[in-house]
């Protein structure tokens, strides 16, 4: 992941951020661990530290499992990860927002 999102560049870009920033991204979808690791730019031995804080706290559900792979993607039915996504998306619109408006302000 080489191309910081929005919301990364504003609050930082920790393992923990780059796999809710990933998941948020590709909610439709569900990935195994691995996947996201890979996908968040996340080492697999530092996602294992924190993943099961995740999966208590109902930020990331289990969805289905593919063979040994066990799949998984951002809990929505929880309200706070609903409010995370909807703070995380308010927070990118904010900031394309402001960009826009600033580059048209340059122009005249």
């Amino acid at each position: 992941m080489d191309d910081k999102t929005i919301f990364l560049e504003i609050f930082g870009d920790s393992p923990i951020l780059k796999v809710l920033d990933f998941l948020i991204v590709n909610e439709d979808f569900d990935y195994s661990m691995t996947d996201i690791a890979a996908l968040s730019g996340v080492g697999y031995s530092t996602l294992k530290l924190f993943w099961k804080k995740l999966e208590k706290e109902g930020i990331v559900a289990h969805t289905r499992t593919v063979g040994k792979a066990k799949m998984y993607k951002l809990d929505i039915s929880n309200p706070v990860m609903r409010k995370f996504r909807d703070f995380y998306w308010e927070t990118t619109k904010h900031h394309v927002h402001k960009d826009i408006k600033e580059k048209v302000t340059v122009k005249h």
